[in-house]
């Protein structure tokens, strides 16, 4: 039998489901016995990702995101995807400190943090059709 689980969940793009994917995201990974720390930078990384659906992808209007978790191994792969308004330049965006939102006291850190929480980071975007942020991390390293 192959050493690999998948969940995925689809929540509405409301501040308060950043907390339900947080935990969801920790209690997936909670399969491969993490540390605090492990589990703690899993879901900082997660936050920021839903955060940016949210806030930038949504522009705060209710829609749907979705979360698939995959394990293989001792990674944890995790895919959190909007349908909003896409991103045009993907390297610009995941600049530190560039915001598309300084007039809501953005600090533009949101890829910053996942890349430095996470093993890898990758996103994919089309302009008007939504945004992929790809993450993994390898537990018990």
């Amino acid at each position: 039998m192959e050493n690999s689980n998948e969940a995925t969940i689809i929540f509405d793009s409301r501040p308060e489901n950043e907390g339900l994917a947080r935990v969801t995201a920790a209690a997936f990974c909670t399969q491969l016995n993490p540390t605090l720390e492990e589990v703690a930078d899993l879901k900082t990384a997660v936050s920021e990702a839903v955060t940016n659906c949210i806030i930038h992808g949504y522009k705060g209007e209710i829609h749907k995101i979705r979360m698939k978790c995959r394990r293989k191994e001792n990674t944890i792969y995790l895919d959190i995807e909007d349908d909003g308004v896409g991103i045009p330049d993907i390297a610009k965006a995941m600049e530190p400190l560039y915001t598309t939102r300084a007039d809501q006291d953005r600090s533009g850190m949101g890829f910053t943090f996942m890349e430095a929480f996470m093993d890898e980071v990758k996103v994919t975007s089309q302009v008007g059709k939504g945004t992929c942020v790809h993450m993994s991390k390898k537990i018990g390293k």
